[in-house]
């Protein structure tokens, strides 16, 4: 398939996918007259980047997926260097999370320090 037809299954844009192209992550067959060709692979490929982008991974860190699956792996998670790529991704997002929860406590003090029956001076009415 043409460059076009993949994007359009895709769901991507020639653009991404030249890009991809320009990052080692796609190779093109080329045919005679110098367009790309693409097959079944090549879409599982940009699938599997997709896949992993949208959850927060950014296009370094689908690199191991993507060699896995070049590798003729059925699942681009199956291999060691794609599976630390998981183990570091979720050792900063446990880290973010310890950070927000510190945020959420420091919070629910605050408005728990609140006492809502207590008019702060500035808005008392005068009489």
């Amino acid at each position: 398939m043409r460059i076009g037809e993949l994007a359009k299954r895709a769901g991507t844009t020639t653009r991404a996918l030249r890009f991809y192209e320009s990052e080692g992550l796609l190779e093109a067959q080329r045919t005679s007259n110098g367009y790309r060709e693409y097959d079944e692979h090549d879409l599982r490929l940009v699938r599997e980047i997709q896949a992993l982008q949208s959850v927060g991974l950014s296009l370094q860190d689908t690199r191991p997926f993507v060699a896995c699956l070049r590798a003729g792996h059925e699942s681009g998670d199956s291999c060691p260097d794609s599976r630390e790529v998981y183990r570091r991704r979720l050792a900063e997002v446990d880290a973010c999370l310890e950070r927000l929860t510190t945020v959420r406590e420091f919070l629910l003090a605050r408005l728990a320090f609140q006492d809502p029956c207590v008019v702060p001076e500035e808005i008392q009415c005068t009489s």
